[in-house]
């Protein structure tokens, strides 16, 4: 059980309902305009274009506001940003390695927001290549339960390149490789299996375990990390049990 995945997928839940709601739609849209700029306006032509929207959609992002976001992308409606990704490492308290996915066209504001916020919640910069080696990029395609067991889930995805399936409570998470994200997803889709989200990111080869106290910390971080416009994802190398985060939700 990964409690940070664990955490992402219950904060998720909740962003989607609460006042964050605004800012999640924001970096949803700049997903999809990415996406569009990269790889051009057909979802069906394009995978990440896919993902992005699907993604959206399972957030309520509205159809217009998608709609836009493609287009300014490719270039059809005036208005897109000319967005780079810019990744920083750092470190969290107790030695939590951080990884943090910038989106920007700004990349000063980016670059002070991010030190900003790890230097008043307990964190610390850290060089290129210090942190980063403790991850592997892989895909993770977030499935929700339902009626799924998790032999279910497996048995769809085993033979298109999935490592592991994880459950985290009310969903299940597949790992694969970054480059079979594509057909783990396209697998589940032809199972008729539905799936919240499927992303390439950085998953910790090794986890720091939290106490409570711990746990509140690196989520504060995160959170501040992740209030700014220009943080799009933020990877963590902790785990927090069950117990812990009981205590935490309470």
């Amino acid at each position: 059980m990964s409690g940070h995945s664990k955490w992402a997928t219950t904060k998720h839940k909740k962003a989607v309902i609460d006042a964050k709601r605004g800012k999640l739609f924001a970096k949803l849209i700049k997903n999809i305009e990415v996406a569009a700029r990269t790889g051009g306006a057909d979802p069906d032509g394009n995978p990440t274009l896919f993902d992005a929207i699907q993604k959206a959609k399972k957030s309520s992002v509205p159809n217009k506001n998608i709609d836009s976001a493609v287009k300014r992308g490719a270039g059809l409606e005036a208005g897109g940003a000319d967005y780079e990704t810019i990744m920083y490492e750092g470190y969290g308290p107790n030695g939590v390695a951080v990884l943090i996915e910038c989106l920007t066209d700004n990349r000063n504001r980016a670059a002070s927001d991010v030190r900003v916020a790890m230097t008043r919640n307990g964190g610390s910069m850290a060089d290129p290549g210090s942190v980063s080696y403790l991850f592997h990029r892989k895909g993770v395609v977030i499935v929700p339960k339902g009626e799924l067991a998790e032999d279910d889930v497996l048995g769809a995805v085993l033979d298109a390149g999935a490592e592991e399936v994880n459950d985290l409570g009310e969903t299940f998470e597949v790992i694969s490789e970054a480059t079979d994200l594509v057909a783990v997803r396209t697998a589940l889709q032809q199972e008729g299996i539905d799936y919240d989200s499927a992303d390439a990111n950085f998953v910790p080869t090794m986890q720091v375990q939290l106490d409570e106290e711990g746990a509140r910390k690196i989520f504060k971080l995160i959170d501040a990390l992740e209030d700014s416009d220009d943080v799009q994802n933020v990877f963590a190398n902790f785990d927090v049990s069950d117990e812990v985060m009981e205590k935490v939700d309470a």
